[in-house]
């Protein structure tokens, strides 16, 4: 929805000395509710409640030398990386584009890297829902490969017909070697999408740092989509090191009802048993509103055997567009 229309002269004065046409503000939401739970051996954490809430504001304008300028910013309580759980600020951005100069991307808050930029495994990152059960810590995720904050994210202009090249820069401070990555997606082949990215991963040592290499591979047909992924995460200490591969298979029964079956597993330096991790999840949409529900399995979580290390997990939501 249209709240205001404002003038980004002020704006526009911190960038070039040209003026800039009336731009707008809009707004975004979503909200969701849910119900989800776990269970197997010594543990069954019965049935919970949790509600997701979001608000995006996005303000947009064109300078009088064709540059557009927009600024975006998230509320999300309880999605927050850098500050209190409590707080409800989110992500925030400042996007300059042309046809000519391409668009580049500083985000103050919640950047990616290029290889982050590819975002989940093909299954949908099935082994976060696990992540912390038990204690147990069962992924590096993608995102990690790079800072969230104070992020320059630069892709190029048009070269070829479906090919976009993207790169990263996000400084460090305390001695600390600033994060490089750069990146391709591929989709001038009629129903594929191809993405190849790598990226540094800065620790806080040399021997937690290194880099993370990242494909993603999804192919359309009819109603099937078929993906694959794979991240492979290399640091100094070889312990820490991590590859996960992924696989999904969905099948678009009509415009409205899906299904997906996937998995994901995580082979970690040193330990001898992966992880494993499937999800079978169905959604119906109906309008701006929809009702997904999901079963997940994981195996050997803590990359070992122990009978513990085994259980599911099962969830039921309502998720709203507006």
């Amino acid at each position: 929805m249209n709240i205001k229309k404002i003038g980004l002269t002020a704006l526009a004065a911190s960038l070039v000395s040209v003026s800039a046409h009336a731009g707008a503000i809009s707004v975004a939401g979503g909200a969701s509710m849910n119900t989800e739970g776990y269970s197997g051996e010594g543990l069954t954490a019965g049935t919970t409640f949790s509600m997701g809430n979001q608000l995006t504001f996005t303000g947009s304008g064109e300078l009088d030398n064709g540059i557009n300028v927009s600024l975006s910013f998230v509320i999300d309580q309880g999605d927050d990386e850098n500050q209190a759980e409590t707080s409800p600020f989110d992500s925030h951005s400042v996007t300059i584009s042309s046809d000519g100069l391409g668009t580049l991307v500083l985000a103050g808050e919640g950047g990616s890297s290029a290889a982050s930029s590819i975002d989940t495994t093909a299954a949908g990152d099935i082994w976060d829902t696990f992540d912390g059960a038990r204690g147990y810590t069962t992924g590096v995720a993608v995102s990690d490969a790079g800072g969230v904050a104070n992020n320059l994210f630069y892709t190029l202009p048009s070269i070829v017909d479906g090919l976009s090249i993207y790169g990263n820069y996000n400084p460090q401070g305390s001695a600390r070697e600033s994060s490089t990555g750069f990146g391709v997606t591929y989709t001038g082949v009629e129903g594929l999408t191809a993405k190849y990215a790598v990226a540094d991963e800065v620790g806080t040592t040399t021997a937690l740092s290194g880099d993370q290499t990242v494909w993603h591979l999804a192919y359309v047909y009819g109603p099937v989509t078929v993906s694959a992924s794979n991240s492979d995460f290399d640091v100094g200490t070889s312990s820490s090191d991590q590859e996960t591969s992924s696989f999904a298979v969905s099948y678009t029964i009509s415009d409205e009802l899906s299904v997906t079956y996937g998995e994901d597993t995580i082979e970690k330096g040193g330990d001898p048993t992966d992880a494993e991790y499937s999800v079978i999840k169905g959604s119906y949409t109906a309008g701006g509103m929809t009702i997904s529900a999901s079963m997940k399995d994981g195996e050997n979580i803590n990359h070992g055997t122990a009978s513990n290390q085994d259980f599911e997990y099962w969830s039921l939501g309502a998720s709203f567009a507006f």
